[in-house]
């Protein structure tokens, strides 16, 4: 988490959001190639190659759904695409939301921290109790890769009313719970390898913020200042940057863009001849999509 925050700080904060659908890409790109996964998976080389020359980004999350949709050849592109991302030297996070008891939970881990699935920091859900974040939270100890964690604790979506903001028998909200036992865990991360997080400003497991609660959003940075957050709902769910620019003080965070990026291209006028004529091409709308990174990441840094 410690490298994010500072890859955030050297290329602004923005993360880029590869939950490449087929529908997102044009039919004149897709039938170029021989499946719809291979049609994604070089239209997300060509974002990250492009994204990575530009620093227009810190780092890429990828939402392993759009890649078990696909199946098999999905699955395959999903870890491709991880692969990509990592030669960079940009951070990958893989938006699997994992959320299970005991092996199952340690079975999970092995799957998306080693092997073909290898990734930097994965997003976990709480929901089943503190007792399964355990086999996540290890992989942050340096012998085990020194792996990161955003827990989802207020997210982006209108329902988290139904279930994050539930008042409490003892006080408090529930999301409230959530984000103190993540503090827990990163201080008791501190006290236990003193020596590798000795210098750190940041926890080593975040949490999942969304940019569309602006009354969250001041409360939750001030009291979990030390608390690296991944802040989606900026763009296409309608977060405001002045939103994102609050819950980026103090420790940080990283903002998600998704389909404001991957499907610039649609709102691309100097693109629609071209559309019209069934000619237009992946670098077309890989540009447009680097484009769309740039211009995020001034919006967020202005």
């Amino acid at each position: 988490m410690q490298i994010l925050q500072e890859l955030a700080a050297k290329n602004g904060p923005l993360c880029v959001g590869l939950d490449t659908d087929p529908s997102y890409l044009p039919e004149s790109v897709l039938k170029n190639f021989s499946s719809p996964a291979q049609a994604v998976l070089a239209y997300n080389r060509e974002i990250i190659r492009r994204v990575a020359a530009d620093k227009s980004a810190c780092c890429f999350k990828v939402q392993i759904a759009y890649y078990e949709a696909m199946g098999l050849e999905g699955l395959k592109v999903y870890a491709d695409t991880l692969k990509l991302v990592r030669e960079t030297g940009l951070i990958a996070i893989s938006d699997i939301k994992r959320g299970d008891i005991g092996a199952t939970s340690e079975a999970y881990a092995r799957a998306h921290f080693t092997g073909d699935f290898e990734t930097d920091i994965i997003t976990v859900n709480p929901y089943m109790g503190f007792d399964t974040l355990k086999p996540y939270t290890q992989y942050a100890s340096p012998e085990l890769g020194g792996k990161g964690a955003f827990i989802l604790l207020c997210t982006s979506n209108p329902g988290m009313v139904d279930i994050e903001h539930q008042k409490l028998k003892a006080g408090g909200l529930l999301l409230e719970k959530v984000g103190d036992e993540i503090s827990r865990i990163n201080d008791e991360l501190k006290t236990t390898y003193k020596k590798n997080y000795a210098k750190q400003t940041c926890g080593a497991i975040g949490a999942v913020v969304g940019a569309t609660q602006e009354k969250d959003a001041r409360y939750l940075r001030d009291k979990y200042p030390e608390t690296f957050f991944l802040i989606p709902g900026y763009g296409a769910q309608g977060g405001a940057a002045a939103i994102c620019k609050t819950l980026l003080e103090k420790a940080g965070g990283t903002v998600n863009s998704s389909r404001g990026i991957l499907c610039a291209w649609k709102k691309d006028e100097a693109l629609s001849s071209k559309l019209e004529a069934g000619t237009l091409c992946l670098a077309d709308i890989a540009d447009s999509a680097a484009k769309a990174s740039l211009a995020s990441k001034e919006d967020l840094t202005k």
